[in-house]
């Protein structure tokens, strides 16, 4: 009885404490970590999302790149931070297929966090050197297929976007191209700039300007229907790749333990931010928008986070490409 009695104590002191903790959250500086290189497209959703939610709540959120083997180095470093709410992590689709990618993780990619909420799906853009002989993605195609030995195919490293479109886009045309790995998306677009590589699938987020500037070519985006932003480059579907559709989805995570009225004043901030003008703007010059309300929440970005590992399993499993 005695023993009982202490914990219940031990245990309603412990909710006090939490509490207490969430009513003055935050009273410090929040870091959020993104698990790729400063300048990249994940870093740049981070940045607009993290000014937004410090001015609402009235703290500062640095960005910290904590770059590495797809992402799975700041995962980890999340994944073993103090659950207080002043360690964020955001990171895009990678956190759906590290867990087919990886066979060794220090960490679970669902039960080692907090879901805060999604932030946005960026769609991907099939580009290549500008001057790549295809005129179209007819021709791009029919170049591939009879040239599969010459072309290379640049992507940002093992578990990123890029190289999850290209795997992508090697099954459903039934070819395997020479993949040329990079570490980060800044290094894969220079030599897809400089002549060096053929083509690579990228987020609108990092080709948008480079397409715009007749930098690179665009052969197709991979959403159901053509972009805004870029209404005369067609879908991939309607271009001859049917069924060929990818986001690479953002979402913001806490470590597991974080208390719930922290991480309700995280989702509540993140939700006011993908409200703001400035941020929406920002988002529709790169060729995306916030997600809905109601999938800006943790229960949303548990759901999906769950879906999308039973989705990216076999395909990773029958591609054959793994990591220690």
């Amino acid at each position: 009885m005695k023993t009982t009695f202490l914990r219940t104590v031990a245990a309603i002191a412990l909710l006090g404490s939490a509490m207490a903790h969430a009513q003055n959250y935050p009273t410090r500086t929040i870091t959020m970590i993104v698990p790729f290189a400063a300048g990249g497209p994940t870093d740049t959703v981070a940045r607009l999302v993290a000014q937004s939610m410090g001015n609402t709540l009235k703290q500062q959120i640095i960005i910290e790149n904590v770059g590495g083997a797809g992402g799975t180095i700041g995962a980890a470093r999340v994944a073993k931070a103090t659950p207080d709410g002043y360690t964020l992590f955001l990171h895009h689709i990678g956190q759906s297929t590290a867990p087919g990618l990886y066979r060794k993780l220090s960490y679970n990619a669902i039960d080692s966090f907090e879901p805060v909420g999604l932030i946005t799906d960026v769609p991907m853009t099939l580009v290549a050197k500008k001057d790549f002989p295809a005129k179209d993605l007819k021709e791009l195609l029919a170049y591939v297929k009879a040239n599969k030995t010459k072309v290379t195919y640049a992507n940002a490293g093992l578990g990123s976007a890029s190289h999850l479109c290209g795997m992508l886009l090697q099954t459903a045309i039934g070819v395997d191209l020479t993949t040329v790995p990079y570490k980060g998306t800044g290094p894969a677009m220079n030599d897809l700039l400089g002549g060096q590589v053929d083509i690579m699938c990228d987020q609108t987020t990092n080709t948008t300007s480079q397409i715009k500037g007749g930098k690179i070519k665009v052969y197709g985006v991979t959403t159901k229907t053509r972009l805004a932003s870029m209404p005369d480059v067609p879908t991939m579907n309607e271009a001859g790749v049917p069924g060929f559709e990818v986001a690479v989805w953002h979402g913001m995570y806490a470590p597991k333990g974080t208390p719930k009225p922290v991480i309700d004043t995280l989702s509540n901030a993140l939700r006011t931010a993908l409200k703001d003008p400035v941020v929406k703007q920002r988002f529709a010059d790169l060729g995306t928008e916030p997600v809905a309300d109601a999938r800006a929440r943790p229960e949303a970005l548990k759901a999906h986070l769950k879906s999308e590992i039973d989705r990216w399993g076999p395909i990773i499993t029958k591609a054959g490409q793994y990591a220690d």
